[in-house]
């Protein structure tokens, strides 16, 4: 059985998501304000800060380029001699106060603005893809990055200007009107791809939304959806449910089980969530080893003590309501009779200006929710348009949700399943064989399908190795492989989107593109007279086979069964051959940088041992080989 998941959907092993990002960026901005202490460096991509508060308040902040960002109880052991980019970020950030944290967008990148004396640095943290850490002045022109990159786009280096993404799909009922009205997905799609909300998000959306997930996405209400959308960021700032489930970790639960564990903070899920570093294993081993499973049962417990401490508090607050039963009857009626006649005010300006007892009771004023604070040896917040046991039902369901949290972490705790023994497991490679120097699949059906890579090696698959039994395929496009299936096969639709994938429509940035098919026969190397034919194209004469609209999608998977290799090809062509596999299609990245996130993709489901048994076809050059040339984008990957 497969699952099909949308991109970055959440906090996975691999990284934090958009929404992850936007609840961290949360629960550090109500930190504020803060202080730069030390920066420290572990490694080539992991850099920790450590941050001081108000009222001696001591924060640590762990970020690992490309991945995560998040505060921890810990850090690992400083190198003794800090390497360049620490010091440089220690000399213009250190004892700088922290004027804002925020996040650009829905994207994962969140900005930290740093004042220090007369100047304002920004300290931008990538977390996608590879990642970066970037040092600029308020004008976001690069001082230093932890990493040099030269894109087709933009450049990341000193003295360039740091330019930040389009326009945030989410940010406005228009960005988020436009955005699906010019769709041509379902509405799951594009909420998850082109407004950035990832799998498990869209769907939630759709079902909070009462709309059918395959509609149009340019048919819906977008009122309708951008509602559900701003309920979900409201959960994620305002009430955020940390929890752990599976393989992910999420700021709100969408799900309830005996799975599922919960947290008190966010960043406390994502610090018993994540592997630990090569830096904090060492810390670690100096200390006591703790396992994952280990780390997260201590969270569990942690967490559970401060669900009762929640529950035994609100329990006081509620007793004290009625223990003062009459004085809050009274404060009720008063105010709410009030309110009729005078505004908020003009009522918070006459008690303040009262020497009754009663009135000084009266500590705090929320005009915005015709509510008061009242301190009755117990701080509680009454609302004054409701009755006493109104009131009191607030604080009961609060009760009521500490307690299932903390009925659902004992269950979790206790239905932890034990860590599996490794079992050692031996593969057998594929063999080289003799074209898998050309572009290649084999079909669901067994028939083995050559693409050249360049215009000498279409030349050569048609002059050496076309045969009259097989036949040729080319996307009807300028620029495209020659490609050639190697006997019958009733798959032709995995043959002709093979050919549309690699080919310049790709390259251009097109969905689909027209593929036709011809028998060896009709292809010629002679030109008509007078015509001129260059090298790697051909004549092809006579009626051809058309394959019209063929969706572009190339999916990159990893085979254990019989043979262990990277294969790849149309994705029902691998699907059911492969442990996990990744979706690409026409998009923004490099080949380079997508054939890099794709094998940590693979790497994810093996154990480190079997990563090490691996090494030797694992690698970016085997997963390279299957990237299509131009700008990819991964939609979605597959597990077994």
């Amino acid at each position: 059985m497969f699952s099909y998941k949308f991109g970055t959907l959440m906090a996975s092993e691999q990284g934090m998501s958009g929404i992850d990002v936007k609840a961290v960026t949360s629960e550090l901005s109500k930190k504020l304000p803060l202080w730069i202490d030390k920066v420290y460096q572990f490694d080539t991509r992991t850099l920790a800060i450590r941050l001081n508060g108000e009222n001696k308040a001591k924060y640590q902040m762990i970020i690992e380029a490309g991945r995560r960002a998040h505060l921890v109880k810990d850090l690992p052991e400083p190198p003794k001699n800090p390497p360049q980019f620490a010091m440089l970020l220690r000399k213009y950030l250190s004892g700088g106060k922290v004027l804002d944290i925020h996040q650009h967008g829905l994207e994962r990148i969140l900005v930290f603005d740093i004042g220090k004396g007369s100047h304002t640095y920004r300290l931008i943290l990538e977390l996608f893809d590879e990642g970066n850490i970037v040092l600029t002045d308020e004008n976001y022109q690069i001082i230093k990055p932890l990493r040099h990159h030269r894109f087709k786009n933009r450049e990341i280096i000193p003295h360039a200007i740091y330019t930040l993404g389009s326009t945030d799909p989410t940010a406005s009922l228009e960005n988020l009107t436009f955005v699906i009205g010019n769709d041509d997905r379902d509405l799951v799609r594009c909420l998850a791809i082109a407004c950035m909300l990832g799998g498990t998000y869209a769907e939630y959306i759709c079902q909070k939304s009462g709309l059918d997930k395959t509609l149009p996405a340019s048919s819906v209400n977008p009122e309708i959806i951008f509602t559900a959308v701003q309920d979900l960021f409201f959960r994620v700032v305002h009430a955020p449910e940390p929890v752990i489930y599976a393989k992910h970790c999420e700021p709100i639960a969408l799900w309830y089980g005996n799975d599922v564990q919960h947290f008190q903070t966010f960043s406390e899920a994502l610090e018993a969530f994540y592997p630990l570093t090569k830096a904090e294993k060492k810390t670690a081993e100096g200390k006591s080893k703790l396992t994952k499973e280990e780390r997260i049962l201590k969270y569990q417990k942690s967490a559970i003590k401060k669900f009762e401490e929640k529950i035994e508090k609100t329990e006081a607050i509620v007793a004290a309501m009625y223990e003062n039963y009459s004085f809050v009857s009274t404060l009720i009626s008063s105010l709410d009779l009030a309110s009729k006649t005078h505004s908020w005010q003009e009522i918070e300006k006459i008690t303040k200006e009262s020497n009754s007892p009663d009135a000084k009771k009266i500590v705090a004023f929320y005009p915005e929710d015709a509510a008061v604070e009242i301190d009755i040896g117990k701080r509680v917040k009454i609302f004054v348009h409701d009755g006493i046991e109104q009131n009191a039902g607030r604080y009961y369901d609060v009760i009521k949700k500490f307690r299932k949290k903390k009925e659902g972490a004992l269950k979790a705790m206790k239905t932890a399943p034990p860590k599996k023994k490794e079992v050692r497991r031996e593969f057998v490679f594929m063999k080289k064989l003799w074209y898998h120097r050309f572009r290649w699949f084999v079909t669901s059906d067994g028939v083995v399908v050559l693409g050249g890579r360049d215009a000498s090696q279409n030349d050569e698959l048609v002059k050496k190795y076309m045969g009259g039994q097989d036949t040729f395929v080319h996307a009807d496009v300028h620029g495209a492989s020659v490609v050639i299936v190697k006997g019958k096969t009733d798959r032709m639709d995995e043959v002709a989107q093979f050919a549309a994938s690699y080919s310049g429509s790709w390259r251009s940035g097109h969905f689909s593109a027209d593929v036709y098919s011809a028998l060896p026969a009709q292809v010629s190397k002679t030109p008509e007279p007078g015509e001129f034919i260059s090298r790697g194209s051909f004549i092809v004469r006579g009626e051809r086979t058309y394959y019209r609209n063929v969706p572009l999608a190339v999916g990159i998977g990893l085979m254990l069964e019989p043979y262990t290799a990277v294969i790849g090809g149309p994705l029902s062509a691998i699907v059911r051959k492969t442990k996990v596999f990744a979706e690409l299609k026409p998009g923004t990245f490099e080949p380079n940088d997508v054939a890099k996130k794709v094998l940590r993709i693979l790497k994810q489901q093996l154990s480190e041992g079997e990563i090490k048994a691996l090494k030797g076809i694992l690698n970016t050059d085997n997963v390279a080989a299957f990237v299509p040339p131009g700008g990819s984008d991964i939609v979605g990957h597959h597990e077994s």
